[in-house]
C-alpha cells in the first residue's frame, strides 16, 4: 500500500513550465544557439548545469556554467511571479493527505532558491518533511537518486511512494526508483507515457483526486 507522496515541483505543483522554456529560450538565444520554444520543450530536461554541458560541451567552465544557470533561474522567477498559483486543486489535495497523516516530500531539478521561491510564496513549507533540490543529488533524473532521498528522509521504502510528475524523465526517475506514478498532463501529452509500466494514472490536474483513494487504488 502507498503511504507517502513524492511531488516534482516544476509543472506539477505549478504549471511553470513555458516560462521556464521562454527564459531558457532567452538565455540560450543569448548565448548564440537560437531554438524554438518546441526544440527548448524537447531538449531541455534535467539540472541546469548538465543542460549547458550537454548543449554547449566544454564551452563553459564550471564556474561559468553556474553562473549562466543562476542568470536563466533569476529572469525565470521575474516572469512567474505575477502568474504564481498552484495547478488547480493540489492546496485541497495537500489539505487532506496532510488530514490524513500521508507524509509528503519534494524531489525537484529545481535550484533551492526557486524552491524557496513557490514554497515561501505559497506557504507551502508545513506540508512538506523534505524537500530534495538539484543542490543534493549528484546525478539528476532520470537517475532514480532525487526520488530515493525523499523516499529515505520520509522513513519509507520505495515502493511505499508514489510519486507525482509531468514528464517522461520523471516518470523514468520514478520507474527507477520503482515507485508508481501519477502524472500531470501540464507540459507533455498522455500519449508520451504509454510505455511507463509505473504510471498509474494521468490527470490534467488534481480536481477531484483524493489521497485516501488514491494510496488504496496504487494496491
Amino acid at each position: 500500500m502507498i503511504h507517502g507522496f513524492i511531488f516534482d515541483m516544476d509543472g506539477t505543483m505549478v504549471d511553470n513550465m513555458m516560462v521556464h522554456h521562454r527564459a531558457w529560450q532567452r538565455k540560450l538565444a543569448s548565448l548564440g544557439l537560437e531554438l524554438t520554444l518546441e526544440e527548448v520543450r524537447l531538449s531541455i530536461h534535467g539540472v541546469n548545469e548538465e543542460i549547458i554541458e550537454r548543449l554547449f560541451g566544454n564551452r563553459f567552465s564550471p564556474d561559468e556554467r553556474r553562473q549562466i544557470a543562476w542568470e536563466k533561474e533569476a529572469e525565470y522567477r521575474d516572469i512567474f511571479l505575477p502568474e504564481l498559483r498552484l495547478i488547480n486543486g493540489l492546496d485541497a489535495f495537500l489539505a487532506a493527505a496532510a488530514t490524513q497523516h500521508i507524509p509528503m516530500g519534494i524531489g525537484t531539478a529545481a535550484p533551492p532558491e526557486n524552491v524557496d521561491f513557490v514554497l515561501d510564496h505559497l506557504n507551502l513549507h508545513p506540508f512538506f518533511r523534505t524537500v530534495i533540490d538539484a543542490s543534493k543529488v549528484t546525478k539528476g533524473k532520470p537517475a532514480p537518486e532525487v526520488f530515493l532521498r525523499v523516499a529515505e528522509g520520509l522513513g519509507l521504502p520505495p515502493d511505499q511512494c508514489m510519486v507525482f510528475e509531468d514528464s517522461p524523465t520523471g516518470a523514468e526517475a520514478a520507474r527507477r526508483a520503482g515507485m508508481p506514478a501519477v502524472i500531470v498532463t501540464t507540459t507533455h501529452g498522455a500519449a508520451e507515457f504509454a510505455h511507463f509500466d509505473n504510471v498509474v494514472q494521468i490527470i490534467p490536474d488534481f480536481s477531484g483526486l483524493h489521497p485516501q483513494v488514491l494510496c488504496t487504488a496504487a494496491l
